[in-house]
This record gives C-alpha cells, structure tokens and sequence, in this order.
C-alpha cells in the first residue's frame, strides 16, 4: 500500500476535506513498534475498498497533529470519515489486521456466510496489565476496535461508569453489551471467534 507523508495539522485538514475517508498512521521513526507499523502497512500491495494510500506522519518533525487528538503513545493508525475521528488503532499490528481494517463493513467466514463486523470499544488504563491482555487478544484475533484510555479522558471515564456501573478495566463494549474484565469466553460468544 502506497504512503504519504503530511508535514502538519493544516495539511491534514486539507487532506481531510478532500475526501470522504482517510486513515492517517502517526509513528516516531526509528522506533521499533513503529517501524513494525510501517512495515505492515506497507506489506499490502493491492487496492483495499477504495483505500489506496495512508497518510503517515513522523511525530518528530510533525508536532501539531498528536495533540488535536490527545494522543500520547504511537504508532496510531487514526480513521477519518466525513473530517471526523472514528476510531484509533494503537501498537504496531500485522497486515492481517490492517487489512482487516481497510476492508468493508462485512467479512466472510470460513463457511462461506457473512459476518456482520461488531463494534468493539475497549476501554483500559496504560497500567493494567489485563488491558493489555484483552488488546492483544483481540488483535491476535483480527479484531477492528477503539482503545480508550480513562485515564487520560474524564468525559470517556465518566461515559463507561455510566455504561456499566463500574470503574475497573478493562471494559470492552461489544454492540452495547459491556463485559467487564477479560472474559474470553463470553468475548468470543459476542464476537462469534474461538469455535
């Protein structure tokens, strides 16, 4: 897959208002998970549902972009549609996973039926290590989701307390139903995986 590099916020909104969609990777050169990043988008070599590039930017020379968004660890590969933030994938993650993010709202089991994709909120603190358990897993799964970090956001804090009455992570949000911990069993139910 073809990247691109932007110098700066203002050429991001640009970029923004010229299409509908845009997946933006943000990375600090030289490091290894983002270097692994890079690499894995790089590795897809076709077209994928109209996506044929992904605007990437160094968070060494390019200051303005990662705090917009309140962003505090890269590699994170940002998906905008219609000039809003969506969703945020953090961690370096192989091209397995990128595909499965450029690819369409549907996927194709192994049976040959269709899958709905779920929507999938995980919300965790950068110091539990369940968090970072149920993330991997996911990831290691191909599951698409939105990492929200607690402790950095109030009003998303505030928003899981009120989902689920609870303060602990993780939290994951799979459609609306709120699983608490790393419940890997009834994650897989809800996500139709692990069979």
């Amino acid at each position: 897959m073809k990247t691109r590099s932007i110098n700066n916020n203002q050429e991001l909104k640009l970029e923004l208002s010229q299409r509908s969609s845009n997946y933006v990777l943000l990375y600090k050169g030289g490091t290894e998970q983002s270097e692994c990043a890079l690499n894995s988008l790089r590795l897809l070599d076709l077209k994928i549902n109209e996506v044929d590039e992904v605007l990437i930017a160094d968070v060494r020379s390019v200051r303005d972009i990662h705090p917009e968004y309140k962003l505090k660890s890269v590699p994170a590969l940002l998906k905008f549609s219609d000039n809003k933030l969506i969703t945020i994938y953090k961690g370096c993650n192989g091209k397995e996973f990128y595909q499965s993010v450029f690819s369409s709202n549907r996927s194709i089991r192994s049976d040959g039926n269709e899958n709905k994709v779920k929507r999938v909120t995980v919300y965790t603190t950068p110091s539990c290590s369940w968090c970072t358990t149920l993330k991997n897993y996911l990831r290691e799964k191909n599951i698409n989701f939105s990492d929200i970090d607690v402790s950095s956001d109030q009003k998303a804090a505030e928003a899981m307390v009120r989902k689920s009455g609870q303060q602990g992570v993780p939290q994951t949000d799979i459609n609306g139903e709120i699983i608490i911990g790393f419940d890997k069993a009834r994650i897989d139910r809800l996500l139709g995986i692990g069979r």
